[in-house]
């Protein structure tokens, strides 16, 4: 791997008579592993549910046909979320949204069990893609919270009805996703991630008559929730990149002088060689330091298991005590990135 490719290297030499650091910004996995062969992707809604299904949430209704158009409208704006953060970060090459694609979920507000293997390998020939994301959940839920409650001793009913004008409810609609992502040459699932967002707002009981129609109206919050979630898990298949700062040794001899004129220069590859020669050197401390700079180097590549090797090499054959917190610092970062691929 090109080291420019995967970093950008800024560089700022200390006061220090021996080291100097360095910035790098590392790409870590991202948690849901996608193989780089995949290059064309499907976004489809699995949220066509049925009228006649009465669902199980807190008002115990018959699903309408407003609430059927708000889950429609709001399962396409958690496609088109995802669909433009794909876009955004041109991880594929291709990414095809599947407006007209009819995915039936027979349970509206749970993760319905997994689509078959044919059904998924039959959408992704006939839409020319190779992976397919889709949204297996959508349900959007609302409850009544009072702030205001009667002191103990006062008749409940009748104190609301008494102080019915400054009574004050919190609304509280819950937001629900549910994303798959089918490969269908392995016949894997590769995540099955649920999310929730929770939009709350204050208002007078006297207003909240009919809490269908509370819900409602919060129509377009709930469709702006379901376009931030979706494009929010698109980033669960991207690679993370952030900033480390290292440490590296400039001086010793004179191959570290040069070693370190052509880090300024980008030329990691020919500060390597000189580096690579002092660790040959019958000096410990000369070859310690440059031990260290060689694991440096091979986390710059992102080979962090050679780093640890030459981190360690620095450490138990040279006595030099950088390396040993280097070696606690790589392998805390190996083991990180090994949770993400898990």
């Amino acid at each position: 791997m090109r080291i420019w490719s995967c970093f950008i290297l800024f560089h700022i030499i200390f006061s220090s008579c021996k080291t100097s650091q360095l910035y790098i910004n590392a790409t870590d996995p991202a948690p849901v592993v996608i193989s780089d062969s995949i290059k064309k992707v499907g976004v489809v809604s699995r949220t066509n549910y049925s009228l006649n299904y009465s669902p199980s949430v807190i008002f115990r209704q018959e699903l309408s046909e407003e609430l059927l158009k708000l889950t429609q409208e709001s399962s396409a704006e958690s496609v088109k979320g995802l669909t433009d953060a794909l876009l955004e970060n041109r991880r594929f090459e291709i990414i095809r949204p599947f407006t007209d694609t009819i995915l039936k979920a027979p349970d509206p507000g749970l993760f319905s069990s997994p689509l078959s293997w044919t059904l998924v390998d039959s959408i992704c020939k006939t839409q020319d893609v190779d992976l397919l994301f889709v949204l297996e959940e959508f349900s959007s839920d609302l409850r009544v919270v009072p702030l205001n409650v009667p002191p103990p001793g006062i008749n409940p009913i009748v104190d609301l009805l008494n102080t019915a004008m400054q009574a004050r409810v919190n609304i509280i609609t819950t937001v629900r996703n549910g994303w798959r992502i089918y490969d269908p040459s392995h016949q894997l699932i590769l995540d099955e991630f649920p999310m929730m967002d929770e939009l709350i707002v204050t208002a007078g009981w006297v207003n909240i008559v009919n809490l269908q129609e509370a819900m409602l109206t919060r129509k377009d919050a709930i469709k702006k929730s379901s376009y931030k979630m979706a494009h929010s898990y698109a980033y669960r298949t991207i690679p993370r990149t952030r900033t480390l700062t290292r440490e590296y040794y400039v001086r010793g001899t004179d191959n570290f002088k040069m070693a370190t004129r052509k880090v300024k220069t980008g030329n990691w590859s020919g500060a390597g060689e000189l580096w690579l020669m002092e660790t040959k050197s019958s000096k410990k401390m000369i070859a310690g330091r440059a031990a260290y700079n060689m694991a440096i180097l091979s986390e710059i590549n992102g080979d962090i298991e050679n780093a640890i090797s030459w981190a360690k090499k620095a450490y138990e054959d040279y006595n030099n005590n950088l390396a040993l917190i280097y070696v606690s610092i790589l392998k805390k970062r190996l083991e990180q990135n090994g949770q993400r691929n898990q």
